[in-house]
């Protein structure tokens, strides 16, 4: 019994073998639609956050090709939207996607009335580029930057009007059950914390977005073990 046993691992090792090179061969796709909180704004290449999780996947052994960020800072919702349908290099579905935007339609006096149907297209797009499944898909919070030098002189406008703006995202990824990070209670400690600002004053530091990533890591890596 004991070789006939040996006999049968030996025989199932090329098998292993191939499902680990296949597994290799088709790494995980990762889309992040955002703004300038995606696109990193005044952080390096390697402090964004998608390129921090990214790397913290990879360190956890999970394959992940290097994220496709649409991105840019100071869109707005219906600019995010623009900018998706007129990208060609999509793929049909990628294996993860995020959204983060709704700053600047605040920013810029938007209502919430009209930032709600707004950000629900683009979580219905999102779905989609997730192949259809919502279980691919995680939205993060807005950070509130009225905690910030650069928001300190409204700060408690832009606090309650980003409170409205994150409960139509929160609510929303209740409606198609998409997993929801609230980054926002980190983004308030830059009150207190001059690192977690970035050198403009405005933006996050790569120090904040690391902050973000610990918050959401647990549940991505369940989210690509499914």
């Amino acid at each position: 019994m004991k070789y006939l046993l040996i006999s049968l691992l030996l025989a199932l090792q090329p098998l292993i073998i191939t499902m680990d090179e296949n597994k290799q061969d088709n790494p995980i796709t990762f889309l992040a639609l955002g703004d300038s909180y995606t696109i990193g704004e005044s952080v390096a290449v390697s402090e964004r956050w998608p390129m921090q999780l990214a790397a913290k996947l990879l360190d956890k052994g999970i394959t992940l090709k290097a994220p496709k960020i649409i991105a840019t800072t100071g869109w707005r919702t219906d600019e995010l939207k623009t900018a998706i349908e007129a990208d060609k290099e999509l793929l049909e579905s990628y294996g993860l996607v995020s959204l983060l935007i709704g700053v600047n339609n605040q920013y810029q006096g938007k209502s919430v009335e009209s930032y709600a149907p707004e950000f629900e297209e683009l979580l219905q797009m999102a779905i989609k580029l997730a192949g259809g499944d919502e279980k691919n898909v995680f939205v993060v919070s807005i950070p509130d930057y009225g905690k910030t030098p650069f928001g300190a002189s409204k700060e408690l406008q832009i606090e309650l009007e980003l409170n409205a703006y994150n409960k139509i995202g929160r609510d929303l990824c209740k409606k198609y059950k998409v997993r929801y990070f609230d980054i926002t209670p980190i983004s308030r400690v830059a009150k207190t914390d001059p690192e977690l600002v970035a050198e403009d004053g405005l933006h996050p530091s790569g120090k904040m977005y690391t902050q973000w990533v610990d918050l959401m890591f647990k549940n991505v890596v369940k989210m690509l073990k499914k």
